[in-house]
């Protein structure tokens, strides 16, 4: 049998070393690719590294637009003797002004149940014995009040239409709206005009203190975008005694949004 070699030996103890080398050389350089993108994540991102230098600014957006969509109540009440009388009267009355709304193009949709309600009416007296006068209550009947709340998406028939349910026996036509069916992009709109504002504030501010802007580290909405909504208020004889239909401004919404945006600066 052959004796090993000088040789043969020193390959043989070489060649672990060399692949451990080989290993610990890939292992160091797949550190350093991993400290640097963590590194570059922190710095633009903005996760795990806090800011410590920051100035905050409001902003603010608004933005105008015609409203699309009206609402309105309409209130039946009828009184009578016993709960079914005044149901029967109110019913009827109700029913006509839901088919009267129907046929002027109103969808079912549009039309809700907001309140119903019996309640019982009484007549209250005082009889007046030696200076004493005790109340007594006497049972008249019953009041049925039906609440009807429409939605009118042609804001042009919204004078007709008030004019129309009056003519049918509404006891009340009230709280003429005006508002706007979809609004999210308009919420956008000035939330965006908000955040420019902030930012055209915060690069002012940046240019007064001699520093930097760097990235955004904080934001909030105040309370969500303000809508204001025009209303108006319809008088409960509207349309009623053959009078002519009342004429509608619908004007402009304002949606308004405040924001404050925090940044960090160098």
């Amino acid at each position: 049998m052959d004796q090993p070699t000088a040789d043969k030996i020193i390959k043989a103890t070489h060649w672990p070393r060399m692949m451990a080398a080989v290993a610990l050389g890939v292992l160091a350089i797949f550190l350093l690719v991993s400290t640097l993108v963590a590194f570059k994540s922190y710095r633009y991102v903005g996760s795990g590294v806090a800011a410590t230098n920051t100035i905050s600014v409001d902003g603010q957006g608004e933005v105008f637009a015609v409203p699309d969509t009206a609402t309105f109540s309409v209130t039946v009440q009828e009184e009578a003797k016993d709960v079914k009388g005044a149901q029967s009267v109110a019913t009827k009355k109700g029913n006509d002004i839901i088919a009267y709304l129907k046929k002027r193009g109103i969808d079912e949709k549009d039309i809700q149940t907001t309140d119903y309600s019996v309640n019982p009416q009484y007549d209250y007296t005082n009889t007046c014995s030696g200076g004493y006068c005790p109340g007594k209550q006497t049972l008249r009947g019953y009041q049925v009040s039906e609440t009807l709340t429409v939605k009118v998406r042609d804001t042009n028939k919204a004078g007709d239409l008030l004019s129309g349910v009056g003519s049918l026996g509404a006891s009340q036509v009230s709280g003429l709206n005006f508002t706007i069916d979809d609004q999210k992009g308009l919420e956008a709109e000035a939330r965006g005009k908000a955040i420019d504002d902030a930012h055209t504030k915060a690069g002012a501010l940046a240019k007064q203190l001699g520093v930097s802007l760097v990235r955004v580290v904080g934001f909030q909405e105040g309370g969500g975008p303000i809508y204001y909504a025009k209303t108006m208020l319809a008088d409960s004889g509207v349309g009623m005694g053959g009078a002519s239909a009342p004429e509608i401004a619908t004007g402009q919404n304002k949606i308004t949004s405040n924001v404050s945006v925090t940044y960090e600066i160098q």
